[in-house]
């Protein structure tokens, strides 16, 4: 496995393609919704590798080595010699087809020597809780990683690529086939709970209607303060832990939209009735151990060896840490050493298990860490 990861900016995109020095079969790109060349950039990777796999999705921000960057695409060239690679995609007609997405994904990409998984989805027209259970459902022992598609803090519209072309409402799955590819991922947050408990005594899937028999959306601005005047967008600093029972590992959920019609509020994931929710808050030294504790668990088995390591972090991760955003990236590379490249982008919803004995969830808020290598 051979692996050459490049920042892409707008004066000189062409000569850094060019630059490019070894036989990829697989590109990954993280692109700036505000890249205006973006067109440009895939017609000369389709005209120069027409048989090499290209996918890739809009962001808010994009990750290359231990930078933070925006208008840029975090292009990674990837040349797989022992691992082969089939290509899938849905077209998603609104939230409800999320579940049968992940199904007919799995189902095409299910084979007796499938290794992992990455899938990249619209942001914006799925329910990510439904398409992972889909996936789970087909290929409950294969690894899966990935994320949605962001479109900066704008959720206004997002992209994936797909066939090497700019798509929206499309989930492109990848399947990675062989013994010979070594997986790690892990996903970790670092957000401090505070409240007291609530109990969800109405919801239907990702919408949110009620709390202790509660409006939820009252309930929910009674803690923000003046933070309330500039919802939805300030739901990302105060995200909420949810648990399904007493002793599951709690996930967290990221606010997309509110309605004050009837006082609810939706979220990038479900939140089941009878689940249990907190409030969460940002405390920025944690926010960054959580990104290291998340390299430490993807890290692990490789040690050394990995060749690129995948980091898929929230966008509101990034609101938070503003300045310091790039300390989470850098302490990743203290962990992971300085062998593997280092390619991500922030997103509206990351997907992966905990670590390496737990399922695969959505999750939102956190550090997703997907390492691979060729043995």
């Amino acid at each position: 496995m051979k692996v050459q990861q490049i920042s892409l900016i707008e004066n000189n995109w062409f000569e850094q393609i060019e630059s490019i020095h070894i036989d990829a079969n697989l590109f990954l790109l993280f692109i700036s919704p505000d890249f205006n060349l973006k067109d440009d950039v895939l017609l000369s990777l389709n005209l120069k590798y027409p048989k090499s796999t290209i996918i890739g999705c809009s962001t808010a921000g994009e990750i290359s080595d231990v930078t933070v960057k925006d208008k840029t695409i975090s292009l990674t060239a990837i040349q797989l010699e022992k691992t082969t690679l089939k290509k899938v995609s849905f077209q998603i007609k609104d939230m409800n087809c999320s579940y049968k997405a992940g199904e007919e994904i799995a189902n095409k990409l299910n084979d007796n020597d499938l290794k992992h998984v990455i899938v990249l989805s619209d942001g914006l027209n799925i329910n990510g809780a439904d398409l992972v259970s889909g996936l789970k459902s087909k290929i409950p022992h294969v690894s899966i990683t990935g994320g949605l598609a962001a479109d900066g803090s704008a959720f206004n519209k997002t992209f994936v690529i797909n066939d090497g072309k700019i798509v929206d409402k499309t989930i492109v799955g990848l399947g990675f086939y062989g013994d010979d590819l070594k997986v790690g991922y892990s996903s970790k947050g670092g957000w401090d709970s505070f409240g007291i408990e609530r109990l969800v005594t109405k919801s239907n899937k990702n919408v949110l209607y009620e709390l202790d028999g509660m409006p939820a959306l009252e309930i929910y601005k009674s803690f923000l303060g003046e933070y309330a005047n500039d919802l939805p967008s300030s739901g990302l600093l105060f995200p909420l832990s949810m648990r399904n029972s007493k002793n599951t590992t709690p996930l967290v959920r990221t606010i997309l939209a509110i309605n004050e019609e009837d006082q609810s509020l939706t979220f990038a994931g479900n939140i089941p009735q009878d689940s249990y929710v907190r409030l969460m808050k940002a405390n920025i030294d944690r926010l960054i151990s959580g990104a290291e504790d998340s390299a430490i668990s993807a890290n692990k088995n490789l040690k050394e060896t990995s060749e690129l390591a995948i980091l898929i972090s929230c966008v509101g991760r990034r609101l938070v840490l503003k300045q310091l955003v790039e300390e989470e990236v850098e302490v990743v590379r203290d962990v992971i050493g300085d062998k593997p490249c280092i390619t991500g982008f922030y997103s509206y919803g990351e997907i992966a298990p905990f670590g390496e004995f737990s399922p695969c969830e959505l999750h939102n808020q956190t550090m997703t860490i997907t390492t691979l290598s060729e043995c």
